[in-house]
């Protein structure tokens, strides 16, 4: 048995996924729900980029704040 088949969508999938999500959210709010999924991913990228420069300050949070020996 291949997996790989089995997590295949064909475009009637897509098609019907497409439907029901029109119907759930309606016309309107689906580029305002694609546009939240957007700029969530895009503020992922940013922060994994910001994280991978050399000499990043490590931000502290509260929890350093009030331990500052890391015990």
């Amino acid at each position: 048995m291949n997996t790989l088949t089995i997590l295949a969508l064909s475009w009637q999938h897509i098609l019907i996924v497409a439907v029901l999500l029109v119907l759930l959210f309606g016309g309107k709010k689906i580029p305002e729900l694609m546009r939240g999924v957007g700029s969530g991913i895009k503020e992922f990228k940013d922060a994994v980029k910001e994280e991978d420069k050399p000499g990043a300050e490590k931000k502290t949070t509260p929890t350093d704040v009030n331990n500052p020996s890391g015990n």
